[in-house]
């Protein structure tokens, strides 16, 4: 599975399973779903994300096409 479909399947699922947790168990895990919002929101500008350094070190690997050219 290419890096970036482990990324959105891993935030649905933190998501999704948030939400059960704040319905059924206790309000304060709604917490944790803006916790992944605001992870989404930053990723998305400043190009760096946590769960990708996490998912790499397990072997998911990007596909070669969308590696990104590093900056000198």
């Amino acid at each position: 599975m290419p890096m970036h479909y482990a990324i959105r399947l891993v935030a649905g699922t933190f998501v999704l399973g948030s939400l059960a947790l704040g319905y059924w168990v206790n309000p304060a895990w709604f917490l944790f779903t803006a916790f992944v919002g605001v992870n989404l929101i930053q990723s998305a500008f400043t190009r760096w994300c946590l769960m990708e350094k996490i998912l790499a070190k397990l072997g998911v690997a990007e596909p070669v096409a969308a590696i990104r050219p590093q900056a000198a």
